[in-house]
């Protein structure tokens, strides 16, 4: 009995597809080409029934009730019920004792702590007032061919935004 339980877990088994009885398929991508051979097939998938106990058993409708009264998979099942009747006090959880720890960062009061200052895009000032880098003169590097200039300030209506009207 064990034997043929760790064989139907193999997922190299090889699986005959209820659909198309061609279709040979690994186990472990059968559910996958179920439910793209069920919409190629629905003829064939309207002549058969799932299993309640487990999606792969697709049984013609004439035998699913003997099928369920004999599938495997239903004695697995029913032993967790039987499991959880006995036990039912074991399958709670018991309640965490984590606490989250003391925070120990103030933004506000590193905001207010802050020595240097701040960052200002376009200003040439990157050192702080004391640091003896202040007295550099900053150069502003463009990578823009010589004889062209990067434009001071940008023109109310961009070109390519003006919905196509000449000016």
């Amino acid at each position: 009995m064990e034997e043929t339980y760790i064989d139907s877990l193999d997922p190299e088994k090889l699986l005959q597809c209820p659909y198309d009885k061609n279709h040979q398929i690994r186990a472990c991508r059968f559910p996958y080409h179920l439910i793209k051979c069920k919409k190629n097939h629905p003829d064939v998938a309207n002549k058969l029934a799932t299993c309640p106990f487990n999606a792969r058993h697709q049984v013609p409708r004439a035998e699913i009730s003997h099928h369920i009264s004999s599938c495997d998979d239903k004695s697995c099942i029913e032993q967790d019920v039987v499991n959880q009747t006995r036990n039912p006090g074991q399958e709670t959880l018991a309640e965490s004792t984590w606490q989250c720890p003391p925070c120990e960062e103030d933004w506000d009061k590193d905001l207010w702590e802050q020595t240097s200052t701040p960052f200002v895009w376009g200003t040439a000032n990157y050192c702080g007032k004391n640091s003896p880098a202040s007295n550099l003169v900053m150069e502003h590097k463009s990578n823009l061919a010589s004889g062209m200039r990067v434009p001071k300030s940008l023109p109310y209506v961009l070109p390519w935004k003006n919905n196509g009207n000449a000016q």
